[in-house]
């Protein structure tokens, strides 16, 4: 009995040892160190209506924060892009035509993406009072256009609000 003793105490200071030294790498609590001489603004916030599923180009991107508003009566023409958009629409409400002739109406508020590619033709109105407002974050292949005319779509007239040309 003795002897297994004798063996347990090796194997318990190994155990405690082992113990001991795990602790040495426990981070300890963390001291906040508050920034100095920064500032920020947010200059827009949306949520969106459903999960942002956010693609990259392949490549090096060109990322680019726009402002834009588009007056009462006016729209943006048919168009596609050739990466992903964030918007965020600050002010106003924005009604898009989609390629399949579906309307998407985003109030103030709310964020959406547009897909990249020319299957994802549409086109964005106000048809409200006040401008539309948006904060748009471009993320386009390195040297791209920020958009692309496009042939308009022939919805026979569901929601279209334009019928011809480009934008």
């Amino acid at each position: 009995m003795r002897r297994g003793g004798q063996q347990g105490r090796p194997v318990k200071a190994l155990v405690i040892g082992g113990c001991v030294a795990a602790l040495c790498f426990v981070p300890s609590a963390a001291v906040a160190t508050p920034g100095s001489g920064v500032s920020g603004t947010v200059v827009a916030e949306g949520t969106s209506p459903g999960k942002l599923k956010v693609k990259t180009p392949k490549g090096r991107t060109d990322v680019t924060f726009r402002k834009i508003t588009v007056e009462p009566g006016g729209s943006t023409g048919w168009h596609t892009h050739r990466g992903q958009l964030i918007a965020v629409v600050k002010k106003g409400t924005l009604t898009r035509t989609l390629d399949d002739c579906s309307v998407e109406v985003t109030p103030a508020g709310t964020s959406f993406i547009e897909p990249s590619g020319v299957k994802h033709r549409h086109i964005g109105r106000n048809l409200g009072t006040e401008p539309v407002v948006l904060w748009v974050t471009y993320l386009l292949p390195e040297g791209s256009e920020l958009s692309d005319d496009a042939d308009a779509v022939d919805c026979g007239g569901k929601g279209e609000g334009e019928t011809g040309g480009k934008k």
